[in-house]
């Protein structure tokens, strides 16, 4: 029986695979940076934004939010949303994160302005997004 010596040196130095094409699947773990910037669609396809950000709960170390970036061009307009992480899929073949919502929920609900956050460190302003999207409250 032949033994397969992994070299992690040479992956991490060149960001290659060595173990083929689905090595890494099923995913199980991306890092933040590769996360933020993601597109958002619908399951029709249509454009829901771009991930701006996430919201890393330091008592467990999860993450509970994306806050979502809609309706901006460059940079300029749109909204954000605070999205709970849990109603987001991955498409691991287009590289996106799939929300089961449509266009016009999102242009319907509360958002917030770029330059003027919530408080995020506030329970109850969580609370409220998780009663609003449906998902279940996170522990504290």
């Amino acid at each position: 029986m032949a033994t397969i010596e992994k070299n992690y040196e040479v992956d991490n130095r060149t960001g290659l695979n060595h173990e083929g094409r689905d090595a890494n699947t099923p995913v199980r773990r991306l890092t933040a940076t590769s996360i933020i910037g993601d597109r958002v669609e619908n399951e029709q396809g249509d454009n829901l934004g771009k991930i701006e950000n996430l919201m890393v709960n330091l008592e467990d170390g999860g993450i509970e939010y994306a806050v979502i970036d809609f309706g901006s061009f460059l940079g300029m307009g749109g909204k954000l949303f605070a999205i709970p992480f849990s109603e987001l899929l991955l498409d691991e073949d287009r590289e996106l994160f799939i929300l089961k919502r449509s266009k016009d929920y999102l242009k319907q609900i509360p958002g917030f302005d770029k330059n003027h956050w919530p408080d995020t460190n506030d329970h109850s302003y969580f609370n409220d997004v998780n009663t609003y999207w449906g998902a279940p409250y996170p522990h504290y």
